[in-house]
């Protein structure tokens, strides 16, 4: 019982990281670009590629085509909170969504965006 208690315990002191990620595949190096604000959750994106229902259909297209191996995921920034006052997280990701989308370019033949 000591150890759910301990597990429960590491769960709720676990930060919870924000960040924008890249999935790039690396046969046509084109990329798609998008921000989380869980992390953790890139291998939710993964699966959904696995299973065929990924939101954008050309990525999963191309996945279905090439493979899995084909592709790989990167966390391009993780996004920094401010530790006191007001912090809207939403909108600093979108804000660092948008940089990294300006930098990076990922649409038409370069990108899935």
């Amino acid at each position: 019982m000591n150890r759910k208690k301990e597990l429960k315990q590491m769960y709720k002191e676990t930060k919870v990281e924000s960040g924008v990620y890249e999935i790039r595949n690396m046969r046509n190096d084109k990329r798609f670009i998008a921000s989380t604000p869980n992390l953790k959750t890139l291998n939710g994106k993964k699966f959904t590629l696995k299973n065929g229902t990924f939101i954008n259909k050309a990525l999963q297209e191309d996945w279905n085509s090439h493979g899995e191996e084909s592709f790989e995921f990167t966390v391009l920034e993780v996004l920094k909170k401010k530790e006191e006052g007001y912090f809207n997280e939403k909108s600093e990701l979108e804000k660092l969504e948008e940089k990294w989308l300006e930098k990076l370019q990922p649409y038409g033949e370069s990108g899935y965006n």
